[in-house]
């Protein structure tokens, strides 16, 4: 009988539920906080810049206890969309981080509004009511299921594994505003972490912890050669105009010493973050209300390819409503301590359908790290220094994933004419629209927050409404 119960209880990799030894989901884990960390942060960091809150201008200690809680918060809500509480949480294999879908309204925000601690109150006080009707929009999702068969969460997916593509490679390169972008070394190192990645996932045993785990051994050994990049090579370079700066592959080390050892996250209010508070701004709530109807659609097209890349089925209602109540009370949970909205990661979702490793205590162990790192600044500062090539050797593979689980939700069932045309104008106008600087420059304000900078918004707009106004073939007639 225990032998049966033990059985049951085992899980592999591959499966959602049932335990893994930690010697093997801790590793699992670690990969998905590896793919995520950065990004996790960097939304954060922008804002508070927009905003004025800079460690120049007085604020660095603010800065660092709203750092440590963007990773409790992230880790806390990934555990939440795992395991459930009630009707929050999808029980599906989706990490959750702070969005970098709100940034175009935060800035437009913090340039119109009186920049400050006053504007960075009304981003949180919008943000939790925005996460609140997010989550009231979940509940109700299931009558609204009809609009999204997979040709449509096909075009979503697909759009958002082509947004991505771009980042993985400008990681690839070194990152934005980097003195050395391409550079020989960053891509080196990139395509060293590819390569490492191939090898592990194709030339080891595919039910080997290596072949499993090839992400984060393929970024252990990206990181391990720029820390030695680092100690025996000129860490800096000079530019055409005669200016010095820094290489993109440099380690610093420098983050790590400063870093505490422990530090308890604080409430919007409280403690450390005792001069910001919440306050409620009609002229953000709207837009940014806008914006998580948005960050639905996304949050959708993000289970739908997570499913069908990692589990090679359809996701259930009861997966997208738990899924985007979970993304909108998260956000709201993350507003309370000062931590912008926390949304589904299109990053992981890449990971999963590359690895195809959805197990739910491997995940967990990647959650409890990222709180962890919140509890623990010395840590999250570890992986906070990886340097961006190190990251987009991986990122480059993974982001690709999700459009190749995009082409499966369309493909899933027969391609015909109609399906054809809502795939071409989605993909097309759609997200060329979206994604071509300018294009909707001259549009009117709400329209440019929704459509513009991003191309998954448009094409999903298109591909619903397509779905809906084109006549469905008659595939009896068709037959005869």
């Amino acid at each position: 009988m225990s032998k049966q119960t033990k059985t049951a209880e085992a899980g592999t990799p591959y499966t959602f539920y049932g335990r893994l030894p930690l010697k093997q989901a801790i590793p699992l884990g670690l990969q998905h906080v590896m793919a995520m960390f950065v990004g996790n942060l960097t939304p954060l960091i922008i804002i508070m810049g927009a905003c004025g809150l800079t460690a120049d201008a007085g604020y660095g200690a603010l800065r660092t206890a709203l750092l440590q809680n963007a990773m409790t918060i992230a880790g806390v809500v990934t555990l939440v969309q795992l395991f459930a509480i009630g009707p929050c949480g999808g029980k599906v294999p989706i990490i959750m981080g702070t969005s970098s879908g709100f940034l175009g309204v935060f800035q437009s925000l913090a340039a119109t509004m009186s920049s400050g601690l006053l504007t960075y109150g009304a981003i949180m006080g919008a943000s939790l009511i925005g996460g609140l009707f997010e989550g009231v929009l979940g509940m109700f999702l299931k009558p609204l299921r009809r609009f999204f068969p997979g040709v449509v969460t096909g075009c979503v997916v697909m759009s958002i594994g082509l947004s991505l593509v771009s980042v993985g490679i400008n990681y690839l390169c070194g990152g934005s505003g980097v003195g050395d972008y391409g550079s020989l070394a960053n891509i080196g190192l990139g395509l060293l972490v590819l390569v490492v990645i191939l090898v592990m996932k194709h030339f080891t045993d595919p039910k080997s912890l290596l072949s499993t785990s090839s992400v984060l051994v393929g970024i252990l050994a990206g990181y391990i050669v720029a820390i030695v990049m680092t100690l025996t090579l000129p860490n800096t370079g000079v530019n055409a105009d005669g200016a010095t700066f820094t290489y993109a592959w440099v380690v610093n080390f420098e983050q790590v010493k400063n870093a505490s050892w422990f530090a308890i996250p604080s409430l919007l209010g409280f403690g450390a973050l005792s001069d910001i508070h919440m306050s409620f701004n009609l002229e953000a709530i709207l837009p940014i209300g806008i914006m998580f109807i948005v960050t639905a659609v996304e949050t959708v097209g993000d289970i739908s390819g997570c499913i069908e890349g990692g589990m090679g089925r359809e996701a259930t209602d009861s997966e997208l409503s738990g899924g985007v109540v979970c993304d909108g009370l998260g956000s709201s949970l993350a507003a309370v301590f000062g931590v912008l909205p926390n949304t589904s990661f299109s990053q992981n979702v890449g990971l999963v359908a590359m690895t195809k490793v959805v197990n739910r205590s491997a995940l967990s162990c990647g959650a409890i790290f990222l709180i962890l790192c919140g509890l623990c600044p010395k840590i999250g500062a570890c992986v906070s220094i990886m340097p961006q090539p190190v990251l987009g050797g991986a990122a480059v593979m993974m982001f690709a994933s999700i459009l190749v689980s995009g082409i499966q939700l369309v493909t899933r069932e027969p391609i015909g004419a109609r399906e054809i045309t809502i795939i071409s104008v989605a993909l097309g106008l759609g997200y060329g629209l979206g994604s071509t600087a300018g294009a909707t420059g001259h549009l009117p304000y709400y329209v440019q927050l929704i459509f513009g900078g991003s191309g998954i918004v448009p094409a999903a707009f298109a591909a619903i409404l397509l779905n809906v106004i084109l006549p469905k073939e008659d595939k009896k007639s068709n037959e005869a």
